[in-house]
């Protein structure tokens, strides 16, 4: 009697009300950190209210199709496990110069379709480069994930960057009480419940924040119920020389990014990545740019907090990061919807992000349980990665003096840790003298090694 064979965690598909409770909680999870983008850029331009709420819905929109690419994919598309997508944080210094010194935005969006051409082009490379991240870098650079987004969770619970009443002690209690309240759900409730426990903290967050006036809806009335994004909207792009090469050192920047994204959510999904996926997940990147620049958004990369949300709730299936992506597309073509969703207060967003961007960074804590520390220099190779990645995180300001393409690679502390892991591991665990020693040793150095880096990745699937 023929047997079906089983379905891996990551392909099942959730019935269809689990579908929209878990995909509406990594919609929730992501959509400050969505809007950011446009607003910050539009803001440092100065653009009116209208062009700014059309910057907005377009961003969701591609957010959305960007997800359906990854997660469903298609022929050489999409890595195909439960990846959000969002615009990149590391492209808006860039953006604000290259539209603030007379390019505008057609200088932004043809600089965004060249880096997002690049992606496309440079994929398969940094597929060849997975070797290069054995547990000890995977581990590192998840454990900075984690811990270089806490600051973003700890500027919402105090009221959001910049708010007036930043840092009041009622902020802080609601973030408090949300993350209490997600906590309490996790623990005693049944299991379906503790599941969604981040969207059952934020709608009681939000319940409990009506009253007390955290809640402005004033933006919903004003929302229109029906927005579509058209190409090139502000004009036709153009092509200057300086704003590309910028734009090319950020597609370096979100490359590394999303490398180290896609292989922890392998890790905690039990399915790993290996070099095609990753170059399908980073080609799928590279066409979620492209298609930012000609709909009037920005470029495009894995969102780590959704990546915290996935090690929470244990809920592997990319259908239903499909649903968070279906309902991004809705909240683009409707305004109206988007709006109520930008209503939910900074510090509830606050109280939950502290729980899934812990769960991120200790993560990246359990797969460096599995990482050999004894007599070699991997510990060296941890201590200094994490230095280094949260120098940045810290000190915000630390390399202002320096040419903003180094500043644009430096100052995102993932890229700056996880250039650091590398160069390190290869340092003390791949060099010459390393393989001459474990030769003389009659065996393999502890920390490297590509068989024992290869039976490490095994060992932790």
């Amino acid at each position: 009697m023929a047997t079906t064979a089983p379905v891996h965690p990551v392909d099942e598909v959730p019935p269809v009300r689990q579908l929209a409770a878990f995909g509406l909680q990594h919609v929730l999870a992501m959509y400050a950190g969505a809007v950011a983008v446009p607003l910050i850029v539009g803001g440092a331009m100065k653009l009116s209210p209208a062009d700014l709420a059309y910057l907005i819905t377009a961003d969701l929109l591609v957010c959305g199709i960007a997800t359906l690419i990854q997660c469903v994919g298609f022929w050489r598309f999409g890595v195909r496990l439960p990846i959000m997508q969002g615009c990149t944080f590391a492209a808006v210094s860039p953006m604000v110069l290259i539209g603030t010194t007379g390019g505008g935005l057609p200088a932004i969006y043809g600089s965004v379709i060249v880096a997002g051409l690049a992606i496309m082009l440079l994929a398969p490379v940094f597929g060849k480069l997975l070797r290069f991240f054995p547990p000890l870098v995977t581990g590192t650079v998840i454990l900075i994930i984690g811990i270089s987004l806490l600051p973003v969770a700890g500027n919402w619970a105090a009221g959001g960057a910049g708010s007036k009443d930043f840092g009041e002690p009622k902020n802080l209690a609601l973030a408090a009480f949300v993350l209490v309240v997600v906590l309490g759900v996790q623990r005693f409730a049944p299991a379906f419940l503790s599941r969604i426990a981040v969207l059952i903290g934020i709608v009681v967050g939000l319940a409990v924040a009506v009253p007390f006036d955290f809640t402005d809806f004033g933006g919903v009335g004003d929302a229109d119920w029906l927005g579509i994004s058209t190409p090139f909207h502000f004009g036709a792009p153009t092509f200057e020389a300086s704003a590309i090469v910028s734009m090319l050192v950020v597609a370096l920047v979100t490359m590394t990014e999303t490398t180290g994204d896609l292989i922890a959510v392998g890790e905690m999904t039990g399915r790993r990545v290996e070099p095609r996926p990753l170059a399908d997940g980073l080609r799928a990147d590279g066409l979620s740019t492209v298609l930012g620049g000609v709909f009037n958004t920005f470029p495009y990369t894995a969102y780590a907090q959704n990546v915290g949300l996935v090690g929470m709730t244990r809920v592997r299936s990319r259908w239903v990061v499909a649903a968070a992506g279906g309902i991004l597309v809705l909240l683009g073509l409707l305004p109206k919807l988007g709006a109520v969703v930008a209503a939910i207060p900074a510090p509830v967003l606050g109280g939950a992000g502290l729980v899934m961007f812990g769960t991120v960074a200790a993560s990246g804590l359990r797969t460096l349980a599995r990482v050999d520390f004894k007599d070699n220099h991997n510990l060296t190779v941890v201590a200094v990665s994490v230095a280094v990645g949260m120098l940045p995180v810290g000190v915000p300001t630390v390399y202002a003096k320096f040419p903003d393409w180094f500043q644009t690679v430096m100052n995102s502390g993932i890229s700056a840790g996880c250039l650091t892991a590398i160069v390190l591991n290869l340092l003390f665990n791949h060099s010459p003298s390393k393989a001459t020693s474990a030769a003389e040793a009659g065996g393999l150095p502890s920390g490297g090694g590509e068989q024992g880096v290869q039976e490490s990745r095994e060992e932790i699937v």
